[in-house]
């Protein structure tokens, strides 16, 4: 079961503004990983379904967060289907995200009180999340549809819309400056942020250093 309500993950990605995805087979790695963000100030963390075995992975994350980091809020993404949705809520998922808007998803996450955030393209989808309880919404590939332009375009009629762009962010003041100008939410980052090298060589302060680094340029940039 979720450790926190839906109200402490919703304003939890609203007040750091970043959610670093990531996935890793290893689950030693995942740790380490997990654990720099958590000390460069991250709180909100998105473990991938993205490959064999990695509910297993995500297991022993919640396990070791629950004692080497309290205030992480774990979430797990690439989810598309409900019974994979349902396994990981199981698993102790406080938020579920997807490539694409799944009802049955929004449904199921709706009965336990667990944020869900859809991958959406369009108006149209983002309209039709919001009917279906979703209150943050993900733009995603985000650079695809659009970039910042489209969140500024989106918030124009629907104001109150909350997004998360993914895909095309990146851990740099011009970048991160340009979607928090739109009115974005919150942003996720995957390999820009935790990048394959710095991985592989277990720089884990130079995670740390970039996640901090991050998180204070949005907060600088919504204070313009």
């Amino acid at each position: 079961m979720a450790k926190f309500n839906k109200l402490q993950v919703l304003q939890t990605m609203l007040q750091t503004g970043m959610v670093p995805v990531f996935y890793h087979k290893d689950k030693q790695t995942a740790r380490q990983v997990l654990k720099a963000c958590y000390e460069g100030g991250v709180r909100a963390f998105e473990f991938t379904n993205r490959g064999d075995f990695a509910c297993e992975v995500f297991i022993d994350l919640v396990k070791f967060a629950q004692t080497e980091c309290p205030e992480m809020i774990l979430g797990t993404g690439s989810i598309i289907d409900a019974p994979t949705a349902a396994l990981y809520l199981q698993y102790g998922a406080n938020f579920i995200v997807g490539p694409y808007l799944n009802t049955e998803i929004a449904r199921l996450c709706n009965r336990h009180m667990v944020p869900y955030i859809p991958g959406c393209g369009s108006v149209t989808e983002i309209g039709t999340a919001h009917e279906l309880g979703c209150d943050i919404v993900k733009i995603f590939p985000a650079g695809s549809v659009g970039g910042p332009s489209f969140v500024s375009n989106i918030k124009a009629p629907l104001p109150w819309t909350m997004i998360m762009a993914t895909g095309a962010v990146e851990p740099t003041e011009e970048n991160l400056t340009a979607w928090m100008k739109a009115g974005t939410t919150c942003v996720g980052m995957g390999s820009k942020l935790l990048s394959k090298e710095k991985i592989a060589s277990e720089d884990w302060n130079s995670i740390t250093a970039m996640c901090r680094l991050s998180i204070d340029i949005i907060q600088n940039a919504r204070r313009r």
